[in-house]
């Protein structure tokens, strides 16, 4: 008989013997049935239309195995990963009550993460809080409002806690201090409000804390300086005020340290040189007072360093000597008063990619040094350099931005400019330069922002960027090209500006069909055709400003498709016909938008693992705003709201409709031939500043209910055929600038200091005459009672006297 091996033995041996398979708890299965049922009813979420989490979800199967659901070695449900189940942000899912219900059930889970499904509502603080297991929670990526829960800092055992991107709203209370095993905390961009309270020194082992983009006030926790395993801070774009705590310097880990776009008051605490781990620092845009200390540079790990800003009164000391020992690949120091003594040890800079002097004091030609260092961001607007583009600052491929806008720079581009083939940012607004553009320039395909205005470039020729795929912005205004517009751009560009040249013909048909188009500016040109032939195809149009051209034609109907539209300037042009009552159908105008993004001015520069944030405020809109041309920056659009038809031939009545533009700011219809009466209906318009009706036709009365427009700063119905009393309740009281109410047939009231005919008291001849008859009839009673004895006893001593002659002549 044949003999098996031993080894052969002992492996079938093991092999017969049954390993024990443990699968997910039943309660725990019915659970996540449960709560897929909740999602996909409450939601009509068709699951066969495409690739969902909840596919794999099936009763005849282990949940272990399902997507997004992870188990222990024993079977139970540990971890649960349900981002992006809910299939689009169009429409924010309502949470409801019960709709996590099912999930509270599984309270061995110690890793949740429903981020990324844009539910809306306040969480359930006693259902979640019953999940005292939890390790890991994220909700980032959603719309959740409302407190945060106390139950929430009840989750003791949360190492990891992520709420950022919702809505949360309110204060964080000393409970947070009860989440002593915590070691990261990311709460940026919600509406959280208040002082951070002293407690947060008790989480000892958190190395990451995020509370950017909330409304946080107040100081910085003294007891920050506790957290002595604090590797990353960032309390940027905030409220905060007060100084700097010193405690600061206490945090030997520290690695990145970010307060920039705050309050923050006093000097830069000399501890933070202490902090010899420290990378990103950043406190741009503060109230920061003094000296930078120079003990700053000496930290060897340094790599991005951001001060200054707007708001700042930071000094350099510029005949500070710095031997630096750090390796800055960054360096960010607007509006520190730096002059050009500072560029010796800049040019030391060996690793310098990013440099940031705009603001300053430096002045003279163009830096070659800077030339010479081959950096890939370089923003110097604001100062007084002078002279002409060294030839070879583009031949470098490495540069991306280049920021010289506000300088005293003259004389013509370079002809080899295309050379700068990574070029994504080239801005040069606001200097001496003329020329024609250079051809070379269509070689720059990264392009996304070209900004050219306020300088003296002409020609009629263009280079073509029709292949620049990136770009969206381009703004050759306020300059002296001529000739036809022209069409070699790209056609992803958003925002168009072409005003304040002299560019004539017909709008190009092609211009219209630019898919995205957010502004199109063409004022103070010599532009010809109809109106309607110049209205893009775009639905996502803003701002359209046609003002000082020579279009002609009427509005159209179709102008309600635009609803997007909050700027609307056809002033100075042919245009006839009536004002259509679907402009009053500008959603925009109606109501301000709740959010409105621009795409394209948020630059991020990442070096090194590093990254720092350009946002490019750009006054690229200018409007008539109160009778003053103002730049406006379209990064605050949703401010603003304007519809200007001033300067045309517009007939007919004011459309009682126009009315329900209420965050309408500016109205301007001047200068037309409108009639008809102002409609009551202007009461409705809250947001009111500058209401322009003058030089028309328009009669009746100026209605009572614009007494309620508090915010009405200008009131001009000059040179119409108005009549009656003007009001003077509320915030009308102070319109009395004569001026802009003159010319009319017959205004009166106190705020032009004409009588109105019901305010003139009765005539006086009247009650002279009555006066007189009230004299008479006084002086009449008075005689009488006075006379009468008088008369009476005069008569008798007459009459005795009488008697007594009579009987002497008897006598004789």
């Amino acid at each position: 008989m044949a003999t098996i091996p031993l080894f052969l033995f002992f492996f079938l041996l093991l092999n017969s013997i049954s390993i024990p398979s443990f699968s997910c708890p039943l309660h725990h299965k019915l659970a996540l049935l449960s709560f897929k049922s909740n999602i996909t009813t409450i939601f009509n979420l068709n699951l066969s239309d495409y690739y969902h989490p909840f596919k794999s979800w099936s009763p005849n199967s282990d949940c272990c195995s399902w997507n997004g659901v992870h188990c222990s070695e024993t079977g139970t449900v540990t971890e649960l990963y349900l981002s992006y189940i809910m299939p689009s942000y169009d429409n924010p899912a309502l949470v409801f009550f019960d709709i996590f219900t099912p999930l509270f059930h599984i309270r061995s889970v110690e890793h949740l993460d429903i981020s990324s499904n844009n539910f809306v509502g306040e969480i359930p603080g006693d259902g979640f809080g019953n999940l005292t297991q939890l390790v890991d929670f994220d909700l980032s990526f959603n719309s959740f409002n409302g407190s945060i829960p106390n139950q929430i800092f009840g989750l003791t055992n949360l190492r990891y806690l992520d709420m950022s991107y919702n809505s949360f709203e309110g204060n964080l209370g000393p409970e947070l201090g009860k989440l002593q095993n915590l070691e990261s905390l990311d709460l940026t961009n919600n509406s959280l409000t208040g002082n951070i309270p002293e407690e947060i020194g008790y989480l000892k082992d958190l190395r990451r804390v995020d509370f950017s983009n909330n409304f946080f006030s107040g100081g910085i926790p003294d007891s920050i300086g506790n957290m002595k395993g604090l590797e990353e801070l960032d309390f940027s774009r905030n409220s905060f005020s007060m100084k700097i705590p010193t405690s600061i310097g206490r945090l030997p880990n520290m690695t990145r340290l970010t307060l920039n776009h705050n309050q923050l008051t006093g000097p830069i605490p000399s501890s933070i040189q202490n902090l010899s781990r420290l990378k990103y620092l950043s406190l741009q845009d503060n109230n920061l007072t003094g000296e930078i200390p120079i003990g700053i540079f000496n930290i060897t790990t340094l790599k991005s360093l951001s001060v200054g800003g707007k708001g700042s009164k930071l000094i350099w000391k510029n005949k500070a000597k710095i031997i630096s020992k750090s390796s800055l690949h960054i360096l960010s120091m607007p509006s520190c008063g730096i002059s050009n003594q500072i560029l010796e040890w800049i040019s030391s800079i060996t690793r310098l990619q990013y440099l940031d002097l705009s603001g300053n004091k430096l002045e003279g030609p163009f830096l070659n040094c800077l030339v010479e260092m081959r950096l890939d961001t370089i923003i110097l607007f604001d100062n007084k350099l002078s002279g002409s583009i060294p030839q070879h600052l583009f031949e470098s491929t490495m540069l991306r931005v280049l920021h010289l806008s506000q300088n005293n720079i003259f004389g013509e581009l370079p002809e080899d400019i295309g050379n700068a083939t990574s070029m994504r940012y080239l801005m040069l607004s606001g200097n001496n330069f003329s020329g024609q553009i250079p051809m070379s320039m269509s070689n720059m395909y990264r392009l996304e922002l070209l900004d050219l205005s306020i300088n003296k470039f002409s020609g009629h020729n263009f280079p073509d960027l029709s292949h620049a795929s990136f770009l969206i912005y381009i703004d050759l205004s306020n300059n002296d090209f001529s000739g036809k517009i022209p069409t070699t751009f790209s056609t992803t560009i958003e925002f168009l500006y072409l005003g304040g040249n002299e560019f004539s013909g017909h709008f190009p048909g092609n211009l219209t069909k630019l898919a995205s188009l957010q502004h199109l500016d063409l004022h103070d040109n010599n532009i010809t055709g109809y109106f309607q032939d110049v209205l893009p195809q775009s639905p996502y149009l803003r701002v359209l400003v046609l003002r000082n051209n020579s279009f002609e034609g009427f509005i159209p109907t179709t102008i309600s498709n635009f609803s997007n539209l909050q700027i609307l300037d056809l002033s100075g042009n042919n245009l006839s016909g009536s004002i259509p009552l679907e402009i009053t159908n500008l959603t925009s105008m109606i109501e301000a938008p709740v959010h409105m993004s621009t795409s394209g001015f948020l630059y991020n520069t990442f070096a090194y693992g590093g990254d720092n944030q350009m946002f490019f405020d750009i006054e690229d809109l200018v409007v008539n705003w109160k009778y003053n041309f103002q730049g406006l920056s379209s990064h605050s659009l949703d401010i603003y709201s304007l519809l200007d038809l001033s300067n045309n031939k517009i007939s007919g009545e004011i459309p009682t409709s126009l009315g329900n533009l209420k965050s309408l700011k500016v109205l301007n219809i001047s200068n037309n031939n409108i009639s008809g009466h102002i409609p009551m209906s202007f009461g409705n318009l809250k947001g009111m500043e500058s209401l322009d009706l003058s030089h028309n036709k328009i009669s009746g009365s100026i209605p009572k209910s614009l007494e309620k427009l508090d915010g009405l700063g200008v009131l001009d119905v000059s040179n119409n055929r108005l009549t009656g009393k003007i009001p003077s309740g509320g915030h009308m009281s102070t319109l009395n600038e004569f001026k802009y109410f003159a010319n009319n047939n017959g205004l009166c009231g106190m705020l032009i200091n004409i009588t109105c005919p019901e305010d003139i008291p009765p005539p006086l001849e009247g009650r002279e005459e009555d006066e007189d008859d009230e004299n008479l009839s006084w002086i009449f009673w008075v005689g009488t009672w006075i006379g009468f004895p008088i008369g009476f006893f005069s008569s008798i001593l007459i009459m005795g006297y009488f008697l007594h002659f009579l009987l002497l002549f008897k006598v004789w």
